[in-house]
C-alpha cells in the first residue's frame, strides 16, 4: 500500500482536539476530529 504524505495543519489540530475533549462533540464530529489527527505528522522524539 502505497504511503500517503497527506497532513493536517496544526491549527486544524488544534481545531480537532478541542473537538474531542468536548463532551458536547457530536459523533461524527469526533469522528471527522480523530481522522484529522492521523493525519498530522509524528513528533520526533528526543534521544
Amino acid at each position: 500500500m502505497a504511503k500517503k504524505n497527506e497532513q493536517t495543519s496544526k491549527k486544524a489540530a488544534t481545531a480537532a482536539s478541542k473537538v474531542l475533549k468536548d463532551t458536547k462533540s457530536t459523533k461524527d464530529a469526533k469522528t471527522a476530529a480523530g481522522s484529522a489527527l492521523a493525519q498530522t505528522p509524528d513528533k520526533k522524539k528526543k534521544k
